[in-house]
């Protein structure tokens, strides 16, 4: 690499991460402002009033109005730093109005604390009461699931003096808001800026609707279709195996760049993130990028191979010049280039994972976690968006169409095109899996293909409105025509956001929050005793939260309280280093003891750190607790089963006997 191209790529990708710190800074103070005003008035509950839906949808038309004027001051070339600043405020504002407004009279995210987003809460609760790297459940272990998302998060709540549940709701919706923008800075060093704004916007969108409940999955998502432009980018470099190369709208002729160095950059450094924030998605990143690097050398030996005669260079590269360089450099290349970009991903990255590794050296065979257990109807079939009657099936429409009509001239229909083929082998090798007992879990990437041909379609939008435009012989209406097409479409689909995500939306309404409320006003659940337990717990052992472990099936207590327990909620989320199965059998052995001594003796002979607490549910004279099970493949893959305690197993002055609503609880003298 010459100096003067060090040089560019320092300047671009300083310049890179300048304007994203900016973005960063601006979408912050955006959903800041937004959700401490949503606080300031009591609202109605979204499952009982459509107060809140009036006014999501008002929001969303201002928001729209900002992105509308940031595009026409980018299209006529004027107020550029001004355009910038409206479109990194109209996109967070949308994101802020669209997930902050429906939720504005509960302190709880998305699915409340119900099914996947427990262990997500107690996992951001865990890393809210430490910054070290530590298991979401189980004491003395490192963590296996990345925990990039969840430790930010932690240190915003200390920032805040927040709790982990309460701090899950504005932070996820404002880590999306700052990767729209953030994708946003990608896509205007890529393409045209009013362009940029405008694929974004609809990216964002798509992305609120279908990965939103799923918040760090939701930031990875909307970063892919950028990013993969740039990694194709890096990958693909026609002009180093021509003399001259053609002239392309992605790719003009004579721009100063850093030979594609500044895209491999960007690659590894969304792979680290990505590896450590989501491992679906990081995997999935990994094996599209590898499947460009294949093609990439594949376009580039057919080049070596069409150079045979004149003829056949003019037809495969629209240049009469012969490619230069060997085979070998074809192949080379990109793979040097997608070594660099692992490297940069790797150094990210092992900070999260060296904790589990370095552990894992001590314990080489693992117990599986059963992560990859679970085949739910939409992970039997290829997904198809693109056959649906409604707008976002036309957009994916539009966005197919496109894609096979650019394909051999457009680098971003290419680039997006290997990423949705991506999607769809990933899907076929994850049907094939399931002959080997396992999964792949494709059907949690549809959030992803949705993000992909949203992309597309609206590239393909624009695009085919202009050549209809020029069909039709430039009539002075028709560019009226398309932009109202295009702004009702828009309102259209964002305004039916919060209908989409109701459930989710109503459950955290539903579900009891940690100050032991329901933000419906309706009697709350059990959960309300879970303070008094706190209480109970720190008064009895003298420890706080994080120095005792709690043996109990009613793992939401977990997730409001940074106590370590001594099983998960499933073996699915469970560390592969914290032996599921078999603390389930002990636990069901100590059920069967006879005597305080002997439940006594088997604890302390277990070889994990035993419970300094018990907190059972009381059924007559037992206590009981639910444990779960993997019953893949069947759909659902869990089955729960109940576990009871004679209640004279606890009849010893060694345990001290609480009960506390329908709850026991069960402190171990130490």
């Amino acid at each position: 690499m010459t100096t003067s191209r060090g040089a560019r790529l320092v300047r671009q990708v300083g310049a890179g991460v300048g304007e994203a710190v900016l973005a960063t800074v601006v979408a912050v103070v955006v959903v800041a402002v937004g959700l401490i005003a949503f606080s300031l008035v009591q609202w109605p509950a979204f499952n009982s009033s459509n107060v809140v839906r009036a006014l999501t949808t008002v929001g969303q038309v201002g928001a729209a109005a900002l992105i509308a004027g940031s595009i026409a001051l980018l299209r006529s070339r004027r107020s550029r730093r001004l355009a910038k600043l409206l479109s990194w405020t109209g996109i967070s504002a949308f994101v802020t109005v669209t997930l902050g407004m429906p939720l504005a009279a509960t302190k709880l995210y998305l699915f409340g604390i119900s099914v996947d987003q427990e262990f997500r809460t107690e996992y951001l609760t865990r890393l809210t009461d430490s910054a070290a790297l530590r298991d979401m459940t189980y004491a003395d272990l490192p963590p296996f699931y990345p925990a990039g998302w969840f430790w930010l998060g932690g240190r915003v709540a200390n920032l805040l003096g927040m709790d982990g549940w309460e701090v899950f709701k504005p932070y996820a919706i404002g880590s999306i808001a700052v990767a729209a923008v953030v994708s946003l800075v990608l896509w205007t060093r890529l393409i045209r800026a009013d362009w940029a704004v405008g694929v974004t916007s609809a990216v964002t969108a798509v992305a609120v609707t279908y990965a939103a409940p799923e918040a760090y999955g939701a930031v990875i998502a909307i970063l892919l279709p950028p990013v993969l432009v740039m990694a194709w980018g890096a990958l693909y470099r026609p002009a180093e195996l021509t003399r001259t190369t053609a002239k392309t709208e992605d790719a003009p002729s004579g721009d100063p760049t850093a030979g594609g160095w500044a895209a491999v950059v960007g690659t590894g450094l969304f792979l680290g993130i990505a590896a450590a924030c989501y491992t679906l998605y990081f995997a999935f990143a990994v094996f599209t990028v590898v499947l460009m690097a294949v093609v990439a050398a594949g376009l580039g030996l057919r080049a070596r191979y069409a150079a045979r005669t004149p003829r056949r260079i003019a037809a495969h590269t629209g240049e009469s010049h012969a490619p230069v360089g060997s085979a070998g450099q074809a192949i080379g290349a990109p793979l040097l280039r997608l070594i660099v970009m692992g490297v940069i991903a790797a150094l990210v990255a092992l900070p999260v994972f060296l904790p589990f590794l370095i552990r894992m050296l001590d314990r080489p065979k693992l117990q599986s976690g059963g992560a990859f257990h679970y085949l739910p109807e939409a992970g039997s079939e290829l997904p198809m968006p693109m056959a649906h009657f409604s707008l976002l099936g036309a957009l994916c429409l539009v966005g197919v169409i496109w894609l096979v009509m650019r394909a051999s001239s457009s680098r971003r229909a290419q680039s997006l095109g290997l990423g949705v083929l991506a999607v769809y082998l990933w899907s076929l090798l994850s049907m094939l899996a399931t002959a080997a007992g396992s999964t792949l879990l494709s059907f949690r990437l549809e959030p992803v293909l949705l993000v992909l041909l949203a992309a597309a379609g609206g590239f393909g939008f624009v695009e085919g409105a202009r050549a209809v435009y020029q069909a039709l012989n430039e009539p002075a209406r028709f560019r009226w025509v398309a932009i109202v097409l295009a702004t009702v479409g828009a309102l259209a689909y964002c305004q039916d956001i919060p209908h989409v995500l109701a459930p989710e939306i109503t459950t955290a309404y539903t579900d009891t929050d940690g100050d032991g409320n329901r933000a419906d006003q309706r009697d709350p659940s059990a959960v309300r005793h879970y303070r008094n337990i706190d209480n109970e717990l720190r008064a009895q052992t003298g420890r706080e939260p994080s120095q005792n472990v709690v043996l109990t099936g009613d793992t939401t207590f977990l997730a409001y309280y940074p106590y370590f327990g001594f099983q998960g909620m499933t073996s699915h989320y469970a560390n592969p280093l914290a032996d599921y199965a078999d603390r389930s059998a002990a636990i069901e052995a100590w059920s069967e003891k006879a005597t305080p001594d002997e439940l006594l003796d088997a604890m302390n002979a277990a070889p994990w750190r035993a419970p300094d607490a018990f907190l059972f549910r009381r059924s007559g004279d037992e206590y009981t607790l639910r444990l779960a099970a993997d019953v893949y493949p069947n759909d659902p893959n869990v089955k729960r089963y109940t576990v009871a305690f004679p209640a004279k197993l606890f009849d010893d002055p060694r345990f001290t006997t609480t009960d506390i609503g329908p709850f026991t609880l069960v402190v171990v003298k130490r």
